[in-house]
């Protein structure tokens, strides 16, 4: 694999003063996943380097220049090559294996059809909003571990790169009957769990109930007002006779 970076480092920097100035020296290691390079620079300049394949130090400053006193590379040459492998090691493993980026899922559980007790149906489990893949997902029925009518769909792509799946659990709900979807992710800390329970809603007897007495009270109350009719006519005749 070729190298993600080449590092180079100042290990030494000193300033050694000079009527005339300042002059700067200091150690320079560079290296890649092939080579490395151990050099000694004086004012700007590369006054000697180590080569590895000759096993030697190679002075670089003309004949001409101010003789000064360096170091001998080749003492400590494979120690700062050793140290500069491991460095750049530790860079290219940070670089190249990031932390992966984990968003934890959101579950929904419904029903396909409105239900009815003892008719087929199918609970749906919506897993959505999370990456990576995969996710776990286990049904549940009144706590015992179902798996007969289960399946668990392709995983879909959501516009903000995140995934989305379906698992379905065929069933025939009975009343007192509690179904549970979980939803396994290493984004979670603990399983995410939906319940969801039969609910038949049931028409009440109530309103018939107010509406034979409604009927029963508006009989009664004609019933009343003919024979109060009757009477008075009866007493009007007598009146008059």
């Amino acid at each position: 694999m070729e190298a993600l970076l080449v590092l180079a480092l100042m290990m030494v920097c000193a300033v050694h003063s000079q009527p005339a100035g300042f002059d700067r020296y200091g150690w320079i290691i560079g290296c890649d996943e092939t080579s490395t390079r151990v050099s000694f620079s004086y004012n700007g300049e590369i006054a000697e380097y180590f080569d590895y394949e000759e096993k030697q130090t190679v002075m670089t400053l003309p004949d001409f220049a101010d003789p000064i006193v360096i170091a001998d590379l080749s003492k400590d040459a494979y120690s700062a090559q050793e140290f500069c492998k491991d460095t750049l090691a530790v860079i290219n493993d940070a670089y190249m294996n990031p932390p992966e980026e984990l968003e934890p899922p959101w579950t929904s559980i419904y029903t396909k059809s409105d239900v009815k007790l003892k008719t087929k149906n199918t609970l749906l489990c919506h897993v959505t909003d999370f990456f990576p893949p995969p996710v776990r997902v286990s049904w549940t029925k009144n706590d015992l571990n179902v798996t007969e009518g289960a399946t668990l769909s392709p995983y879909y792509q959501n516009s903000d790169g995140t995934l989305s799946v379906f698992s379905t659990l065929s069933f025939t709900p009975e009343e007192g009957d509690v179904y549970s979807c979980t939803v396994e992710h290493r984004a979670l800390e603990q399983p995410q769990t939906r319940i969801w329970d039969v609910q038949v809603e049931q028409s009440s007897v109530f309103p018939s109930v107010v509406c034979v007495v409604g009927v029963c009270l508006g009989v009664i109350g004609a019933a009343a007002g003919i024979f109060l009719i009757f009477r008075a006519n009866a007493l009007c005749s007598c009146g008059l006779t």
